[in-house]
């Protein structure tokens, strides 16, 4: 009881939230407590120094909803506080939550918080995005927001794979969305770390309109129990008018895109990255859009580990009659280990399901310069024959500035791998051949 009437005039004075009461089953221990805070496994160290901390109560079962518990929390923690959700309990979210007010807040995971699988629901009760008609359980914004520990985010996906199973997110037909795991949205200074992201239904992590955000140690990975119905879509990062994006130390397997910035990203930094049955580390797609102008720019990508894929480092861009046109500049891939993977280094500009007739009649309008491919090697799954990389640029577009050094990629199809350079202007520092031959 102290801790509550503690927490109470705490809430008073800092303006956190306004409230005549603490909700049943939550605590708020002040961070002079540190015998308090230590019991309830509240971290207290260097890099995550001691906090008003604010636990809540757990669920009782996966149907159990503390959407409101969290909500609760979450105000209870924000402006210098934190919410801890404790090691070994569960907790069930059930409620699409609006978190954009958000300013100096920390959140502990160590436990498991998990959304429900009602699917009625969240296809009725979302936040949407129209990019790629995009929806999310929840939106973060503000600033100088911190999500760590050693807990999972779980996005509950099989019961997404099995309705989704035959179905393609990019058909125009396509009316059945599903939920992104964490969205960030007008939010700056963010940053995760330790956590895992389990099976989210769609993409895993989409910032918006967001500036410095950092991942640091954290596992995604998305698995189905259902061969007949695998994760789709599930990619680990996607970004959209983002400045300041950083991804280090991380573990990916997906079976799609392992880190795929969207239009409109600059400053990216990746690097000890591991990617397993992915669609490779990839920059875009751009130009999706009638009329718009898409850019990626200035991207650094060290040590990373691609395996059992379907692309290895890859830059995509959408060619065909109602498009947009733009820029991917200044990308450099260091230091990349390919192992059995179907293309290893990609130039794209025919993305998606168009056509070789209708990409030739309607070319892409992004231009691809000043991009770097340094110390690439490994193997291909010889799913291409002997091509381990494909350079081919649109007639549209300029590519220029693209410089290949220490690439030493064998296929199982034989040797010598052969590298295939169609529309480049200027030598790009190794053999390679037009793919006419």
């Amino acid at each position: 009881m102290k801790f509550l009437a503690i927490g109470a005039l705490l809430l008073s004075t800092v303006g956190a939230i306004a409230t005549e009461h603490i909700i049943h089953g939550a605590q708020i221990i002040p961070a002079t407590d540190k015998a308090g805070l230590k019991k309830i496994g509240a971290h207290g160290h260097h890099k995550h120094p001691d906090r008003r901390t604010v636990t809540i109560r757990s669920s009782t079962s996966d149907t159990d909803d503390i959407s409101d518990d969290f909500l609760w929390g979450i105000k209870a923690a924000n402006h210098g506080g934190r919410l801890l959700l404790k090691k070994g309990k569960k907790y069930v979210i059930g409620k699409k939550l609006d978190l954009s007010f958000l300013d100096n807040i920390e959140v502990q995971l160590e436990g498991e918080l998990m959304f429900t699988d009602d699917i009625d629901y969240w296809q009725a009760n979302h936040f949407y995005y129209p990019f790629q008609k995009s929806i999310t359980f929840w939106v973060w914004g503000g600033q100088d927001i911190k999500i760590f520990g050693k807990g999972t985010l779980n996005g509950n996906g099989q019961e997404w794979y099995n309705a989704f199973a035959g179905r393609e997110i990019l058909d125009d037909e396509n009316t059945f969305y599903r939920p992104i795991l964490f969205l960030t949205d007008n939010a700056t200074r963010v940053s995760v770390e330790g956590i895992t992201q389990l099976n989210s239904p769609c993409w895993t992590n989409f910032f918006v309109r967001t500036n410095d955000i950092s991942f640091d140690d954290v596992y995604i990975n998305a698995f189905s129990t259902n061969a007949s119905a695998l994760p789709k879509n599930t990619d680990g990062f996607d970004s959209l008018n983002v400045d300041g994006l950083s991804v280090t130390n991380t573990r990916i397997d997906i079976g799609d895109d392992c880190f795929s910035p969207k239009p409109n990203t600059t400053n990216i930094f990746v690097q000890n990255l591991w990617c397993n049955n992915t669609h490779g580390v990839s920059m875009g797609s751009i130009g999706q859009y009638p009329g718009v102008e898409d850019f990626i720019e200035h991207a650094w990508i060290e040590n990373v580990t691609l395996l059992n894929g379907q692309n290895g480092a890859r830059l995509k861009a959408w060619a065909g009659p109602n498009v947009g046109f733009g820029r991917i500049n200044n990308i450099t891939y260091k230091d990349i280990r390919i192992g059995n993977t179907d293309a290893p280094i990609v130039l794209d500009q025919c993305y998606f399901d168009i056509n070789s007739t209708t990409c030739a009649e309607y070319p892409s309008s992004v231009n691809f310069t000043n991009i770097t491919f340094e110390n690439i090697y490994g193997t291909s799954s010889g799913k291409n024959g002997k091509v381990i990389a494909d350079l081919t640029c649109s007639p549209n577009a300029v590519c220029s500035g693209i410089q290949l050094s220490d690439i030493d990629i064998s296929s199982p199809a034989g040797s010598p791998s052969t590298v295939i350079c169609d529309g480049i202007h200027g030598d790009v520092g190794v053999e390679c051949q037009p793919s006419s031959s």
